[in-house]
């Protein structure tokens, strides 16, 4: 099993679910209002004034073959709009 964080611009919330749909991710934690910033090129999200973007943090546990094709997805997405911003971070799990 593998634990997926994904954290992303609150913009993509609705294609992020669409994802987790369409691979049968059932189970996960969804955080929203988080504020971050990326550790390259992106824009802080703070929810203030100067800087109004938020975002949503998403904790999976998923089988591991689910892994590398929810992974492609979640890329293709954030390739199809590289300044709203999304990450995705894996972590081997027990259960």
């Amino acid at each position: 099993m593998k634990a997926v964080f994904i954290s992303y611009n609150q913009a993509h919330t609705e294609q992020v679910q669409i994802i987790l749909d369409r691979y049968q991710v059932r189970g996960f934690t969804r955080w929203n209002h988080v504020m971050g910033r990326g550790s390259d090129k992106g824009e802080p999200h703070y929810g203030s004034h100067a800087w109004p973007g938020m975002n949503v943090a998403v904790l999976a546990v998923v089988d591991d073959e689910k892994v590398p094709v929810l992974l492609e997805a979640l890329n293709k997405l954030d390739e199809s709009a590289e300044q709203q911003g999304l990450r995705t971070f894996v972590w081997t799990v027990d259960n």
